[in-house]
């Protein structure tokens, strides 16, 4: 190809690619001063919340009775200020679209939502003790259902489920105080590097735990209790959801299962639609369940004869 008609192809390639029709949906258009969420911002808001939740076993290893005030007051103050300008990110990406022919500053409108990005950034630090005491049950929870565990310190350094659960249960707290983007950008940095998808929506009890891990995907809408033990490759998903008259997926409605106190499901299996597995029922692995399992069942495959 000659050099002037790569030109010439270069120019109507670009030409395309630039078409409004082709970018429909699929282009955040940018105003001079508005921030945008960071993913290498939020993962150093993760490592920072990690070293306030578990001192010692991430971030600085020379954290003693001494100087963990001193460690955990400087990450606290930096991760406020980092959670701040997130927080205002987000809710600047998802402000509603100015009226066309408005003539408006668009920097000094995001900027007006700086009070409430730094509130919300408070009350999310404010909630970190409980936080950091929900996580010490997660934390007993894979130590006491694993035979293997050698210790706390293993499981807070080893287990891929702490660091999902952590990404999870941080992105939760910041979804229940009504931050936009930010907790799914968290959850979905959890999956990435642990291979366990939650939803910051879905509502998880005390004491929980998966092991191994990998595969575990849990929707949206799930409500699961106390006590509660998944193995890898559960899923806990949904149905074809209904649609609306014009053919549209129906949205916020409960679609994905209950799981009561004490229950246990293990590999593989696929648990979906919005039913209810009651308390302290045993979901074998590689079974497929679309309906309310009762309180106390065992749930198993057939032998094979």
């Amino acid at each position: 190809m000659s050099p002037l008609n790569f030109t010439h192809f270069l120019a109507q390639t670009v030409e395309e690619l630039s078409e409004s029709s082709s970018l429909k949906g699929l282009f955040h258009e940018h105003h001079d001063g508005d921030p945008l969420p960071s993913g290498k911002v939020l993962h150093e808001f993760i490592e920072l919340c990690r070293s306030i939740l578990f001192p010692g076993f991430y971030g600085k290893s020379i954290v003693n009775n001494h100087t963990i005030t001193y460690h955990i007051g400087v990450n606290v103050e930096r991760l406020y200020c980092l959670l701040t300008e997130q927080i205002l990110a987000g809710l600047c990406f998802t402000m509603n679209d100015v009226p066309t022919g408005t003539e408006i500053d668009q920097t000094s409108v995001c900027e007006s939502n700086r009070g409430k990005a730094e509130e919300l950034a408070t009350l999310f630090v404010k909630r970190l003790p409980a936080l950091r005491a929900l996580l010490a049950t997660d934390v007993e929870a894979a130590y006491n259902g694993d035979p293997a565990a050698g210790s706390y310190g293993e499981v807070i350094s080893c287990y891929p489920i702490i660091k999902a659960l952590s990404n999870y249960r941080i992105a939760h707290e910041l979804l229940l105080l009504g931050v936009p983007l930010i907790p799914r950008i968290i959850t979905e940095m959890g999956h990435s590097e642990t291979g366990i998808d939650i939803h910051p929506g879905a509502s998880i009890g005390h004491h929980f735990t998966i092991d191994h891990g990998t595969g575990v995907v849990i929707g949206a809408t799930c409500i699961i209790g106390n006590h509660v033990k998944l193995y890898q490759g559960v899923t806990l998903g949904a149905k074809s959801f209904p649609l609306d008259e014009n053919g549209n997926p129906i949205k916020g409605i409960p679609r994905h299962p209950i799981l009561e106190d004490d229950v246990i499901v293990y590999a593989n299996a696929t648990i979906l639609g919005r039913i209810t597995i009651g308390r302290g029922a045993t979901v074998g692995g590689n079974i497929w369940v679309t309906e309310d399992v009762p309180s106390g069942a065992r749930l198993i495959q057939e032998k094979y004869k």
